[in-house]
């Protein structure tokens, strides 16, 4: 046991003279600079910048004469103005005029589309032989009249259970009314088509 109480002791003054190197090594930068010789007033302080001398003397045709025509001056509320500028202005007219110009472009378009879908049902219209434009006209006369005739039964039956509201009847009317123009634009085709094939 004596030679392990021994070496535990040795291992004490082993670490014991561990901590007093490092606590030498553990100095700061500060502490070993504070420890040398000390610095003179003039060796600590910055060095000066270098000093340019001017020559030229100073220059007054860069400075602005108030007194002169050139300066003009704004109204108050210049910054709150819409167009502020005339470069402003021209560019918002040239914008403009590119919309405009694209609108008519855009009902130019749409009136084609219109007229060729017009004479395709015109043309459409005007090869059918009477036969068959006298069943379509029949077949929309009894489709109208059948139509007329469910709603107005749908109605009497609301009515009867007092359910028919404001409601009800406008949307029975609106039905009535999309159908007739429907009914309307093809009677006119058909009209314009047999018209032009006499």
């Amino acid at each position: 046991m004596r030679g392990n109480a021994a070496i535990h002791d040795n291992s004490d003054v082993t670490e014991r003279d561990d901590l007093a190197s490092m606590e030498t090594i553990l100095l700061s930068y500060a502490d070993i600079a504070a420890s040398g010789p000390k610095q003179t007033p003039e060796e600590a302080a910055a060095p000066q910048p270098p000093q340019l001398e001017s020559t030229a003397s100073a220059s007054t045709s860069s400075l602005v004469d108030v007194d002169t025509p050139s300066v003009r001056t704004v109204p108050s509320d210049y910054a709150e103005q819409d167009i502020q500028t005339e470069t402003q202005a021209a560019r918002r007219d040239r914008e403009e005029e590119q919309l405009r110009a694209e609108a008519d472009l855009a009902k130019k378009k749409a009136s084609n589309k219109a007229r060729k879908a017009d004479s395709f049902l015109t043309k459409w219209f005007g090869e059918m032989n009477d036969g068959a434009s006298t069943a379509l006209v029949i077949s929309n006369l009894v489709g109208v009249v059948g139509l007329s005739g469910f709603l107005g039964y749908k109605a009497w039956d609301l009515h009867a259970r007092d359910r028919l509201s404001w409601q009800s009847v406008g949307l029975g009317l609106g039905i009535m009314g999309a159908v007739g123009a429907v009914e309307g634009v093809f009677g006119r085709y058909l009209y314009k088509g047999k018209k032009s094939q006499s």
